[in-house]
């Protein structure tokens, strides 16, 4: 990775204050799982992929990021791993100066053949979505089969990607008996592991809202019987983590809803389509697709991106407005 310095470090101030470093890039809308709570079953309206920004383009937009100071990248979708030849895209990405953090956040269907390939290229962070252990219920919240995403965890670990993070969607009546064996699972294999509240976006939204679990609760269900102390680690997000006392395994707890974290939000979201969205839960947008086709100039995008920075929102409204927010997690990039 290179770790080369940014022409400006602090280009990206937001009008609340907040330094702008982190950019989750998603690659594709399309996913090859349909979870309840991310994309209705039978959703066929997909961006066309000459909509698509080209790996070129991306590289364009992130370079110019890089240089105003963004030192962070996720790799997100949808699925990023159904779009093809990520591995050169990462080696794009890693090659620019001032990007210190490229990472994955996938559901590791596809991650078995791929794993290899990905961490040769410089990324070696990754977070994988996994609500259940258990094959049938598993099935029910994804419509997807549990094996793969094992094969792929396990293929992961075997190329020596670290950390490994467990992000576990916690839901009322469909998963909530299971915190405990994830624990254990994670603590076996040496993953780090993150409960997510369910927020209300989109088509999916009454779904995610049927199922909401407040963290607290499920912290406090895992301190009557873990010995809990409070824990760092490094990274981008939003979770705030705890540690088991005499282990190295972090658990985070990343909390829209109860919690929310909007006051030290440091992130940006890039769609497949060259929108780049100020916020999860508000339409503030701005278009750069267009932008780049026309031919727009490297210094003429990276005013376009500290003019962008100027209407992020001060915070989402989930609770307030769940009905704000009309299109799908998957179409954002998570």
């Amino acid at each position: 990775m290179n770790t080369g310095t940014t022409q400006n470090n602090s280009a990206l101030i937001d009008p609340f204050g907040r330094r702008i470093e982190y950019v989750r890039l998603s690659l594709t809308d399309k996913c090859n799982l349909r979870c309840f709570y991310c994309m209705p079953k039978g959703f066929t309206d997909f961006e066309q992929p000459e909509n698509w920004l080209t790996f070129d383009e991306i590289e364009r937009v992130i370079k110019a990021f890089t240089e105003l100071g963004v030192a962070r990248v996720r790799l997100t979708g949808g699925e990023p791993l159904v779009r093809k030849n990520i591995a050169s895209l990462a080696q794009q990405l890693t090659a620019l100066p001032g990007l210190s953090d490229l990472s994955l956040s996938t559901n590791a269907t596809l991650l078995d053949k791929q794993a290899d390939a990905l961490k040769q290229a410089g990324l070696s962070r990754i977070n994988v979505s996994l609500d259940s252990l258990k094959p049938e219920v598993f099935k029910n919240i994804t419509g997807g089969e549990l094996q793969p995403v094992l094969d792929g965890l396990m293929a992961a670990k075997k190329v020596g990607m670290s950390p490994i993070k467990i992000n576990m969607v916690a839901m009322k009546g469909i998963n909530d008996d299971e915190f405990e064996d994830m624990v254990n699972f994670c603590l076996q294999h040496g993953f780090t592991l993150r409960f997510i509240e369910t927020m209300p976006m989109g088509a999916t939204g009454d779904d995610a809202t049927n199922h909401y679990l407040d963290l607290q609760q499920v912290k406090k269900q895992l301190a009557e019987k873990l010995d809990l102390i409070p824990g760092v680690m490094p990274g981008g997000g939003p979770a705030r983590y705890m540690q088991i006392k005499n282990t190295d395994l972090r658990i985070g707890f990343i909390t829209p809803i109860s919690q929310h974290f909007c006051e030290t939000c440091n992130r940006v979201r890039l769609s497949v389509d060259g929108t780049l969205y100020l916020c999860l839960g508000q339409d503030d947008k701005v278009e750069l697709q267009p932008l780049l086709r026309q031919g727009i100039s490297d210094s003429a995008l990276k005013t376009v991106l500290i003019n962008a920075i100027g209407l992020k929102p001060e915070k989402h409204e989930f609770k307030d407005k769940p009905e704000q927010v009309v299109r799908l997690m998957s179409m954002t990039g998570g």
